[in-house]
């Protein structure tokens, strides 16, 4: 098969859970004899080969801004795409909705994932709230298959839209520590940080976390993995503090050190709000991470209850009365570190999730 893929930044590039799902996905449908081509935002690279890792990269403009850098690239990725000859143009993001409408006028096979619930993210006011509203459901008129991410998030999309989805989760890789002395690099010491990893946006709650911990009594550090590709006040306000145990490292694109972050911080706090299966979340699973994560329907699908996680109310004396608690309850984390991998392994490995994407394009196009 020739798939296109479209709607996330780019191939190798990563910094959100789109770009990490796609650069698992995609170099194993290309393992598995598929023809892929993604398409990346030619703004991001400052070089621009051809084939990466088997994949055919395609490297398309875009209006440099907040609200029209993914609109632009999307529309003209679509368009190249549909002029390409693909059997499955496969989009991620539900912004993109609304190209649908040009795939089915070329009759091209379609599948989205539609991912979170944008118009109720907080840095989605007004007009963009209503606009991602617009979107999901026009990709549930459009396109020939929606995926969700969760089965939490399938029923929203029934009761929302009216719509059936397939449910194909996001995956992770099983990590151990190998390397443990490049979190040298950043000012780090094995088992002496609390981690928080994803984009610097109001729904991953990163200021409530900071605030949260600037108020705590911990003698460990706070480090914040991730920030967002443009000028932002929130983000700005996230980083003013004067504690000096929290740590901005930005974003980290060495694998190597990512995986060190995750597999030796003492715990890991996840914030996210509005997504279904995060990846975040996934690799902390897949690194024995002890998990501290706000509650969440989605966050306590992916760790089945309480058995793979503490949950914490958005509410700063909470989480610091938590990370104080924390501190010095080492048999608890223990306990949490000693099952997390099983998680992964039962629910939410990657070649099971290419297999379902596998299974959908075959099935779209009639090959078996």
């Amino acid at each position: 098969m020739k798939i296109a893929i479209i709607g996330a930044r780019g191939y190798p590039y990563v910094y959100s859970g789109y770009e990490t799902f796609i650069a698992e996905l995609a170099p194993k449908l290309v393992e598995r004899g598929h023809n892929v081509i993604v398409y990346c935002h030619r703004g991001l690279f400052r070089s621009y080969p051809k084939i990466v890792n088997g994949i055919h990269i395609r490297y398309i403009p875009s209006i440099n801004s907040k609200t029209l850098s993914q609109f632009t690239n999307s529309f003209l990725s679509t368009v190249d795409a549909c002029c390409r000859g693909n059997d499955i143009i496969f989009y991620v993001n539900s912004a993109n909705g609304p190209f649908g409408l040009i795939t089915r006028l070329f009759k091209k096979r379609t599948v989205i994932n539609v991912d979170g619930l944008e118009w109720l993210r907080p840095k989605w006011k007004g007009l963009g709230a209503k606009y991602f509203y617009f979107a999901s459901k026009m990709a549930t008129k459009m396109f020939d298959v929606v995926v969700t991410d969760s089965e939490r998030m399938a029923e929203i999309y029934k009761n929302e839209f009216g719509a059936q989805s397939k449910v194909i989760a996001y995956g992770a890789n099983i990590a151990h520590s190998t390397q443990p002395k490049l979190i040298e690099s950043v000012g780090l010491v094995s088992g002496q940080y609390y981690l928080v990893v994803g984009r610097l946006i109001p729904d991953n709650n990163a200021e409530v976390i900071v605030r949260s911990f600037e108020k705590s009594q911990s003698s460990r550090k706070l480090v914040i993995v991730g920030d967002v590709p443009y000028q932002d006040a929130y983000a700005e306000r996230v980083r003013k503090t004067t504690d000096r145990r929290i740590l901005f490292p930005g974003y980290v694109r060495d694998s190597d050190l990512l995986r060190e972050l995750y597999c030796n911080c003492y715990a890991y706090i996840h914030g996210h709000e509005f997504g279904g299966t995060n990846p975040a979340l996934l690799m902390a699973l897949a690194s024995g991470c002890c998990i501290l994560a706000l509650d969440t329907v989605f966050n306590r699908e992916v760790l089945n209850g309480d058995e793979h996680g503490i949950f914490f109310q958005k509410e700063t004396g909470e989480i610091t009365r938590l990370i104080d608690r924390m501190d010095h309850d080492t048999s608890t984390l223990i306990d949490y570190r000693a099952k997390s991998r099983s998680r992964i392994t039962e629910h939410y490995t990657w070649e099971k999730i290419t297999d379902q994407y596998e299974g959908l394009f075959k099935s779209l196009v009639g090959k078996s």
